[in-house]
């Protein structure tokens, strides 16, 4: 545990004023996408999330995170998804276009690596040992929400990657005490069930076994099982079944 927060207290120490652009950068394309979503504006977008993601990969993980056991395994993680985000751009297999269904949620979503610092701090955290925007889980819950508000098409791959980075997080509750990762590990179940509803009907003119409706079923019980496990393993966390 000495060596995670030691590693995340160097990268951060070291880091912070480009972490500070980078907030700024995603919250001036998110305003563009808003209210001038042009195609360079997309593209732009697609370009800096490629980049968070590489800057996860080398910079979070092969540099700061050397001292910690399979960070490169971790890196390669990222790397593979800023990859995705280039194929993507290659393909344009994500529009960007604005999806009114789940505003309120994708706006949550967006605003959330905000509130990691916060969190941080309500935990009686100090800089620079703390939760920052620019980090694996602050970046996923981002990307979660930008798919989220502006993808009528969902990137299957990218959205399984997130969805299975959420679940390793949600094991650094444990083992590191980082309750903070709970607002990414939470998201993802409404986030899952959404992304693969919207594939499934997405797909349901062709023919398959199961149909869409019991495919639907199914999805909407796995999202159940995941969240009741999610509420256990904080109540648990929080030390409330102590006497159970």
């Amino acid at each position: 545990m000495e060596i995670f927060w030691n590693t995340i207290a160097a990268y951060n120490a070291a880091t912070w004023p480009a972490q500070l652009l980078f907030t700024v950068l995603a919250a001036a394309l998110l305003v563009l996408l808003y209210l001038r979503p042009t195609p360079v504006v997309r593209v732009a977008m697609k370009l800096f999330m490629a980049f968070l993601n590489f800057w996860i990969a080398g910079v979070y993980y092969m540099v700061y995170c050397r001292p910690r056991e399979y960070h490169g395994m971790l890196a390669l993680f990222w790397a593979v998804m800023g990859g995705i985000w280039l194929y993507d751009l290659a393909f344009r297999r994500t529009s960007l276009e604005r999806s009114d269904k789940h505003n309120v949620f994708a706006l949550l979503l967006l605003a959330m690596p905000l509130l990691y610092p916060l969190c941080s701090l309500a935990l009686g955290r100090t800089f620079p040992m703390m939760t920052m925007p620019v980090m694996p889980c602050s970046v996923a819950v981002f990307t979660i929400g930008l798919m989220l508000a502006f993808s009528e098409r969902v990137n299957i791959v990218l959205a399984l990657f997130l969805c299975h980075w959420a679940l390793i997080g949600l094991s650094k509750v444990y083992f590191f005490g980082i309750p903070e990762d709970y607002l990414l590990a939470c998201s993802t179940v409404p986030a899952l069930y959404v992304f693969f509803r919207e594939y499934v009907r997405a797909n349901a003119d062709r023919p398959s076994k199961p149909s869409g409706r019991v495919l639907d079923a199914l999805l909407l019980v796995l999202c159940l099982v995941i969240g009741v496990f999610f509420t256990f393993t904080l109540l648990h966390q929080l030390d409330l079944f102590s006497e159970i």
